[in-house]
């Protein structure tokens, strides 16, 4: 199976930002990400999120592995993720987790929010 077109964003200086939807198998979709996601790359991530969602997918699978950084924008675009999967019973389970990405979503109280995954 051929997945989605990757969504790129490179910001001077900063690692290449990159979010790949995969195909959407028995419901559950899955975004690979690289990169920092922040008020810059927030959009792109938003548009892979989105394009899995329209798939139909009930259960999103998202890979933080290689994300080093995540701001508000970020996180925002997550929670906006978790409202769609929650409408059509699903949900988003956020894999791989950095320790800096961690660590913000321990601060802002999110753990509970997400479903967290190694």
């Amino acid at each position: 199976m051929a997945t989605s077109e990757p969504q790129r964003g490179t910001a001077p200086g900063l690692t290449a930002f990159r979010a790949e939807a995969r195909p959407v198998v028995d419901g559950t979709g899955e975004v690979v990400v690289e990169g920092e996601v922040d008020v810059a790359t927030a959009p792109q991530l938003r548009e892979a999120l989105h394009q899995e969602l329209d798939k139909g997918a009930t259960r999103l699978r998202i890979d933080l592995g290689e994300v080093g950084f995540i701001d508000s924008a970020g996180l925002g675009v997550l929670i906006g993720a978790v409202g769609r999967l929650r409408e059509r019973g699903g949900r988003l389970v956020l894999r791989h987790l950095q320790p800096a990405p961690r660590k913000v979503i321990d601060i802002t109280g999110l753990q509970d929010v997400f479903e967290l995954a190694d």
